[in-house]
């Protein structure tokens, strides 16, 4: 059996955890049981350095903070060490609400990611999206897949399954 991808995310409002839901639905139909999801309201990071391959979904709160259980564990991630880790994020936000702060928490992960190591692989272009700014961006595109689903809920599924084909072969798994 392959290597396990680890699939860490906080949830507050259910739209995390239904995506994490969809793409080990649409892994397992690939591949089943190569997807092993971390709910981090119940869990905690101990097991990501197991992990060669790390998918991370996380949601932007307020103005522009962290959903409540990431920022429970965020400053555990200090210890874990993601050198040689490919790691995938998809993250929530409200770009007509708050157009300012889009996608920040995503920013935020993303930045602490390649601090401790890891390599971003899923970038997403930022085409299609009305923001004024965001830090999960760099240049044309979002450091991880980017979901609204407030403003554009119907784009949700179709944008996490095209997303999927591009992390599976980066992750070199067909």
């Amino acid at each position: 059996m392959m290597e396990q991808i680890g699939l860490f995310f906080g949830s507050s409002t259910g739209c995390t955890e239904d995506a994490a839901l969809l793409i080990k639905e649409e892994i397992d139909a690939l591949q089943p049981d190569l997807i092993v999801l971390h709910n981090l309201a119940e869990d905690d990071l101990s097991s990501m350095p197991s992990y060669a391959k790390l998918m991370l979904g996380v949601s932007t709160w307020e103005e522009g903070g962290l959903q409540e259980d990431w920022f429970r564990v965020f400053p555990d991630l200090d210890g874990i060490d993601l050198s040689g880790k490919q790691v995938a994020l998809f993250g929530f936000g409200d770009q007509a609400g708050f157009p300012s702060t889009f996608q920040n928490g995503l920013g935020v992960l993303a930045r602490k990611v390649r601090e401790r190591g890891g390599t971003l692989v899923g970038l997403w272009p930022t085409a299609g999206y009305t923001f004024q700014k965001s830090l999960a961006v760099e240049g044309n595109t979002f450091l991880g897949l980017s979901l609204d689903n407030d403003a554009q809920m119907e784009l949700t599924d179709d944008r996490i399954r095209q997303w999927l084909q591009q992390v599976m072969a980066e992750f070199g798994i067909s």
